[in-house]
């Protein structure tokens, strides 16, 4: 998954983070998300470094001082409208520890640590959207089906 950005959802005003399919169909998954963590993630996607470290910058580094590292994000379930996800460390013998975690706050870290965000197919299929079409595919979707209607169009057709 790529995390594309955090946006603000209206009518609510809620923020939200979308993630991106890399693989497969290029399905968006929005996440609601607390405004602290939407805060934290669109300042480490536009690579702000705040002059003291915010809550995930200090947790980022001290995940590095205790000599480990962030392997892996997982989105693993949906339970009761909540997304749940899993964050992986590996310390430096290889060692794997899995925490449950909220997914704004693995994203953070992730972001912070280049480490790949990935998502169940089991979340995906219950809460992944298809990305809308642009602008310019629906001009082409609307051209193509004007084609097919002045190649099927007879002159009788108008006639009364």
């Amino acid at each position: 998954m790529e995390l594309v950005g955090v946006r603000v959802d209206l009518p609510a005003n809620t923020p939200m983070m979308m993630l991106k399919e890399i693989e497969g169909s290029g399905r968006l998954l929005p996440i609601l998300i607390g405004s602290p963590e939407a805060a934290s993630i669109h300042a480490a996607l536009q690579g702000i470094h705040p002059p003291r470290p915010l809550t995930h910058d200090l947790l980022s580094s001290v995940i590095e001082v205790l000599d480990h590292r962030v392997d892996r994000v997982t989105i693993t379930e949906i339970r009761d409208h909540v997304f749940m996800a899993e964050l992986s460390l590996v310390d430096s013998d290889g060692v794997n520890t899995s925490l449950s975690c909220r997914p704004s706050d693995a994203c953070a870290l992730a972001i912070r640590t280049d480490a790949p965000i990935f998502a169940t197919d089991e979340v995906l299929d219950s809460a992944g959207q298809e990305e809308p079409a642009s602008a310019e595919e629906k001009d082409e979707e609307l051209l193509d089906e004007f084609q097919d209607f002045l190649e099927s169009v007879n002159p009788d057709d108008f006639l009364a």
